[in-house]
């Protein structure tokens, strides 16, 4: 399930509320509004020193965290560009609104040049008129959207093995996370590692926040950078103090956990609820991790401050920026890319960033997709062949599975089956409709219960979190039982739960039909009293079988119901873009991480070091974590190489050889799904081995996006404003992008798509085959072809329509190469008109 389930609720009203400050009037409510001027940020005189200057860099034996102050580096440092363009926009703010009230939120100089300013509309209004400024726009809500995947990947006889081990698995790279901050005291950060030198990259140059809550020493060689961006929050007057933290430090949960999948130390042991779960490692165990929190406990978060966040991680010299977050609505506008956030991370990705971005969590229904421009990589949720699940057997011999992370009973014998409405203490309020959820131990005979099994139910209100399973567990153990049933209420329809731990035996039946042979055969077994109607005998006896030691399953792995699915909205309209999302799908369900010690996402894990979570949050950090090592290996590959090597070498199949499959219904997931296709998995399921040696790349440029931009019908203005660039002659549709896919929104009759694929390999000759997709025909030359390394070789792909459809098919184009290399490329049409229009 969604890790912010129903987040956008809350933070979806942020965009309204009012704040008193600068008001003349009620009906004059400021708002706060992203800014962007003509003239162009920083990076874009100063982006290309980085790529040509990353690999002369020398690593210093040790670094001391002890003063807030950083490594230089000669691409960002020492500008006095910089406050100049903090000048430039104090100066039009005074200009513009010479003697009215307004707050300065941001100044943005790096990837936009722009700011974030509270003013009114009409203030707004104002400033969108001014010659130098070229955009205003409101500001808006975002939403946040491991001990055995790295097995799973292959990691430990794979792509770890073959750099030299975990010991050296990310060295030298700069992960970036935007997200909810980080727990600097969990040992999945530490940077005890005396038996290697482990120096901070010179090449970053950010700082580390010192707050009471984050204090001096919180950062070290391992978390080398940690800041908060919370202005736009505050001048709502929504941000809480005291829930939220006004520092780097996570009070939720989410943005530690996904630091850990991405970067974490190797072989912490994860001990929840007493019980061990193995060890844990982050995919590149051995990169920095640099924290950017833009986003809070009990709201959510802001455009305004998510761009900031960026603009500091670009100028501070991530590597990778990791974004476990997505917008609470579609970009409104002639395209969905052109937003804020996205053009900020188009400015990162001509710095040579790798972005990556969750699909998002509103799944399985199609262009639910929440991460929408092809310079960001875009990562759905998959499940691992890992899963936790127990069950418990009836004195009938009837077994009913469920979840739960707990211990079983003892082997020998049964276990008298005690519902908690039948354990009342005579004093209790027998009309209260709750008490079935065994929230207080006061409410019930302890001589009734102990030694015995309690049955409570699990109500809508525990998915509200009106009532845990931490309080029941509290109130089994009080009573003495010797374990706890949860049935589910039959109110509670398709809702799907993660293994809960407990400490002592427990089971939760997740399926209201389980959950009615339960109740059927307690109520049959009950013995009463013929005039009274009083129970003198619980006749129902069970036992729990164990839900801590894992199973394995090799239909893993499957696209979960909740990762979001293409095609890919063009805009506001849902018209489809000529561009493949998700990219690709990861492990994403049930993953093991670090956790916050106030963390409070999941309540069922507070006060734990680590948490199981699922979604596209968890999935994402695993790509941050591979693109790593790929950019530890490949230090000249451009961002759009790492994702072309991730995306041509993903996995079709699962672990028994089938197509991988994906779940299509909330309710019942697992008796609703079929193969999956692009539009639900991307490429594929990410190959973390096949893609340190991906054979051939395909390359896009920064300009190339510019082209792309500029090709959308009317874009030039927007393009302008975002950029400060104008469009010029050069202008290409989106499936002439250099992608490692083809997508085709509308065939009509035939169209010809070029590829150009670079060898990153050694010499080699590849052949070329295909499968066209229903309704087409394809044609790919040359079919055959040799190519040195470092070379390039154009691929000319001519797609023919024979009949007319709406619905969309897929083929695929595989190039085969002598020395082993498969390059897969995916192929979607969605609508197709042939010559003759009389088909169906």
């Amino acid at each position: 399930m969604e890790c912010r389930w129903g987040i956008g609720l809350v933070v979806c009203l942020g965009i309204f509320v009012g704040c008193s400050f600068a008001q003349e009037n009620a009906d004059n409510i400021t708002a706060v509004y992203i800014v962007t001027l003509k003239q162009a940020p920083t990076s874009h005189y100063y982006g290309e020193l980085r790529v040509k200057h990353d690999h002369h860099i020398k690593h210093s034996g040790s670094a001391s965290m002890t003063t807030l102050a950083r490594p230089s580096n000669v691409s960002r440092n020492n500008r006095p560009h910089v406050p100049y363009i903090d000048r430039v926009h104090n100066s039009l703010l005074k200009k513009t609104l010479k003697g009215e009230k307004y707050l300065k939120l941001y100044s943005y100089r790096y990837l936009i040049n722009g700011f974030a300013v509270l003013v009114t509309p009409q203030q707004a209004d104002k400033l969108s008129k001014r010659s130098e400024v070229s955009n205003v726009v409101m500001d808006f809500s975002v939403r946040t959207a491991t001990t055995h995947t790295p097995q799973f990947l292959g990691l430990p006889e794979g792509a770890w093995a073959q750099e030299g081990g975990f010991e050296t698995a990310g060295e030298g790279i700069v992960i970036g996370f935007i997200d909810t901050g980080i727990d600097p005291t969990h040992p999945s950060f530490s940077d005890s590692t005396p038996e290697k030198p482990y120096p901070v990259p010179e090449k970053f140059s950010g700082i580390c926040e010192v707050t009471r809550d984050f204090p001096s020493g919180s950062c070290n060689r391992k978390l080398i950078g940690a800041r908060h961006f919370a202005a736009s929050a505050i001048t709502r007057g929504i941000f809480n103090a005291t829930q939220d933290f006004a520092s780097p430090y996570d009070a939720d949960g989410h943005g530690t956990h996904t630091a850990a999948i991405a970067a974490g130390n190797h072989g912490i042991a994860v001990v929840v609820s007493g019980h061990h779960f193995g060890n844990a490692s982050g995919m590149a165990p051995r990169s920095h991790v640099a924290v950017y929190k833009a986003l809070y406990k009990s709201f959510g978060g802001f455009a305004a401050d998510v761009v900031a966040a960026i603009d500091q991680a670009a100028q501070d010299g991530v590597d990778i920026i990791s974004l476990s977050i997505t917008p609470n609505r579609r970009p409104p506008g002639i395209a969905t890319f052109f937003n804020p956030i996205d053009m900020a991370l188009l400015s990162a990705v001509k710095s040579g960033i790798f972005v990556v971005q969750a699909a998002g969590n509103t799944g399985p229904s199609p262009k639910s997709i929440s991460s929408f421009s092809p310079w960001i990589f875009t990562v759905g949720a998959a499940a691992h062949d890992r899963v936790y699940s127990n069950s418990i057997v009836l004195g009938n011999n009837v077994t009913i599975s469920g979840v739960g992370l707990a211990p079983g009973t003892d082997k020998d014998g049964m276990y008298m089956l005690v519902s908690a409405i039948h354990a009342l203490n005579d004093t209790s309020a027998t009309n209260d409709m709750y008490v079935s959820e065994c929230q207080d131990s006061a409410n019930f005979n302890r001589d009734v219960v102990q030694g015995n099994l309690l049955i409570c139910s699990y109500s809508i209100r525990f998915v509200l979190g009106l009532s845990t399973i931490k309080q029941a567990l509290d109130t089994a153990q009080n009573l003495s039982a010797a374990g706890v049933v949860f049935y589910m209420d039959p109110y509670v329809i398709g809702f799907q739960l993660n293994p809960i731990p407990m400490r002592i035996p427990g089971i939760i039946i997740p399926s209201p039909e389980d959950s009615k042979v339960l109740l059927q055969y307690y109520n049959s077994t009950l013995v009463r009293d013929e005039d009274t109607k009083k129970i003198i005998k619980f006749g129902g006896a069970a036992c729990i079988s164990g839900g801590i030691k894992a199973n394995f399953s090799h239909s893993a792995p499957k696209v979960m119901y909740y990762s979001a699915r293409g095609p890919d909205p063009e805009d506001n309209f849902l018209d489809d873009a000529d561009i493949l999302k998700p990219n690709i799908v990861a492990p994403g369900n049930f993953i093991w991480a670090a956790w916050s010690s106030h963390g409070t996402d999941s309540v069922e894990f507070q006060g734990e070091n680590f948490a199981m979570m699922s979604g596209t949050s968890m999935a994402a950090p695993h790509i941050a974590g591979l693109a790593a090592l790929i950019k530890q290996k490949f230090p000249f590959f451009t961002p759009s190489a790492i994702g072309s090597a991730l995306s041509t070498t993903a996995s079709l199949n699962d672990r028994n050889g089938g197509p991988i499959m994906a779940q299509r219904a909330y309710a019942n997931p697992d008796l609703n799904q079929s193969p999956a296709t692009p539009f639900d998995m991307g490429s594929g399921f990410v190959n973390a081995t096949a893609a340190l040696d991906p054979g051939l790349i395909f390359d896009s440029s920064y300009d190339d996006y510019m082209s792309f931009l500029c090709g959308i019908n009317g874009s030039s203005p927007v393009v302008l404003n975002y950029t400060g660039q104008s469009c010029g002659i050069a202008k290409t549709t989106a499936s002439d992008l250099n992608l490692p896919s083809i997508t085709v929104s509308k065939l009509n009759q035939s169209l010809i798509v070029q590829r150009i694929v670079t060898n990153v390999g050694s010499n080699e000759t590849y052949t070329i085959g295909w499968s066209a997709p229903y309704g087409a025909t394809v044609r790919v030359s040359p079919s055959r072809f040799s190519i040195a390394s470092g070379e390039k070789q154009v691929l000319t792909v001519l797609l023919n329509a024979t009949m007319n459809s709406s619905i969309a098919s897929y083929g695929r184009i595989g190039v085969f190469g002598t020395q082993g290399h498969l390059v897969n490329i995916p192929l979607s049409v969605i609508v197709k008109i042939s010559f003759n229009n009389t088909g169906g």
